[in-house]
């Protein structure tokens, strides 16, 4: 599942005409990079959400045979659901088994062939992480290890926007506004949450001056 439903209000004036998803980097949208990447590393099914001015994304994508996969597209309308609400309307289209998520504003140079095919038995989730970045004066968590996710006082790691979740990470939950930090704590807590440290590019598009970096990089 990429997410793209996102306001991107750090972007304006920018997104006031286009979803953050749709910002070129390199000659070619954000969200079509992933869709490149997602097709050479084998996934032939992707699930995008929507939200701020949604119906531009399938007007520039369409069912995605043009990358040999599928799209299928929820609708969260014109106030975002949030990480946690956007995965609880998408669940219908998302099985029964562990599924990809993917930040549709990041840029990373993560091979995503090398993504596991599951979680293992009891874990819950499967984060990917990065080192601190200049730009932020926190990380989110940090990494045993062994490879555990863990919420501490002073966590050096930044989460990629990449991740494997298991559906019942959203057991009980309901299709309204609500963040997935909460429930994603609460089972790090629990050690159920597994971590890879990714070392290569990464960044967030959240803000002109890095768009602007990451459009030097590329060119």
């Amino acid at each position: 599942m990429i997410l793209a439903a996102g306001y991107g209000k750090r972007l304006r004036p920018l997104t006031d005409r286009i979803p953050k998803p749709l910002v070129e980097v390199g000659g070619k949208p954000l969200v079509v990079h992933h869709l490149e990447k997602l097709a050479a590393a084998g996934f032939r099914e992707v699930v995008i959400n929507l939200g701020h001015l949604g119906s531009k994304i399938p007007e520039a994508l369409g069912d995605g045979s043009k990358w040999a996969m599928r799209i299928d597209y929820s609708d969260e309308g014109p106030d975002p659901l949030e990480t946690g609400g956007g995965l609880a309307k998408a669940l219908p289209l998302l099985g029964q088994d562990a599924f990809l998520v993917v930040n549709g504003d990041v840029w990373c140079d993560l091979d995503f062939s090398t993504i596991p095919q599951s979680l293992q038995p009891r874990d819950d989730a499967l984060l990917y992480l990065a080192p601190q970045p200049s730009w932020r004066d926190r990380g989110d968590f940090s990494l045993t290890k062994e490879g555990r996710v863990q919420a501490i006082e002073e966590p050096d790691l930044l989460y990629t926007g990449i991740a494997l979740y298991h559906p019942r990470i959203l057991d009980g939950a309901k299709v309204e506004k609500f963040s997935i930090v909460p429930r994603l704590k609460d089972a790090i807590a629990k050690n159920r949450v597994g971590g890879i440290l990714h070392e290569g590019v990464w960044d967030d598009v959240g803000t002109p001056e890095r768009l602007e970096a990451i459009q030097r990089g590329v060119g």
